[in-house]
């Protein structure tokens, strides 16, 4: 059980698998007016960096789980490197499903609503995890303004331009859903440059370490493609948030 090879060559060098700072991370976790023990199940956990910050910030207690072995394995380091490995637990496996034993104080799922085929089957999905009262935190893209044609939505990477609401509309959803928005952190450019920009060099790194890789003519392509496509289309057009709900 693994994700695809080429998300962890491209993204192996980072910490927060979305369009994130620390910075942002910072700011979510104290938007969220996090208290000692406060439990916390994080869905498609990437490397960690949210449980162990918050963690050592806060004094949380986690679990993560992520399909990535590479990631998984990043996040068991990062926890030891910040001395809270007996606070957090990191599971390489599949989230699509995955409910906790005991219920939690916040559930996430930062930027694979993949796992339960959408926002909306993926809150379903947190809240079967959730206590009474605590907090959903989902993150999505939306539209910052609507592409001009599908083309131009595939090459942000959406299937069509409905894959994606813009931000009122997203908002809106969440509350026709039956919850409160209660927080929002939202991406900005230069966090999203962040995030895609530090893969070039990754790659870059990859492929002349592994040149006879039969895997390497896959990367250069990307390496090749990525800049002028993510600088036309992904950073123009695309936004992304970590929105805290709680059910009404």
């Amino acid at each position: 059980m693994d994700i695809p090879r080429i998300f962890n060559i491209a993204e192996s060098a980072h910490r927060i698998h979305n369009p994130f700072t620390p910075e942002k991370l910072a700011t979510l976790g104290a938007a969220l007016r996090l208290e000692p023990g406060t439990r916390v199940l994080d869905l498609g956990s990437g490397s960690g960096e949210m449980l162990c910050t918050w963690a050592h910030d806060y004094g949380i207690i986690g679990t993560g789980i992520d399909m990535s072995q590479l990631f998984s394995d990043q996040a068991k380091h990062r926890a030891e490197e910040l001395g809270v490995a007996c606070q957090v637990e990191f599971i390489h496996g599949d989230a699509a499903g995955y409910v906790a034993v005991e219920k939690v104080d916040v559930a996430a799922c930062l930027g694979a609503t993949w796992i339960g085929g959408g926002v909306v089957g993926t809150i379903d999905l947190l809240a079967k995890s959730l206590r009474s009262g605590g907090i959903i935190l989902i993150g999505e893209p939306y539209w910052r303004r609507l592409p001009s044609t599908e083309d131009d939505a595939k090459e942000c990477l959406a299937n069509s331009i409905s894959d994606f609401l813009l931000l009122p509309e997203l908002l809106a959803s969440f509350d026709h859903l039956g919850y409160d928005i209660v927080e929002m952190v939202l991406a900005d450019q230069d966090s999203w440059d962040r995030y895609e920009a530090a893969q070039w060099l990754t790659m870059r790194r990859w492929l002349e370490a592994n040149p006879a890789d039969e895997f390497a003519e896959e990367v250069r392509s990307k390496l090749t493609s990525e800049p002028m496509r993510y600088a036309s289309y992904t950073r123009e057009y695309l936004g992304w948030g970590v929105f805290a709900l709680m059910s009404r």
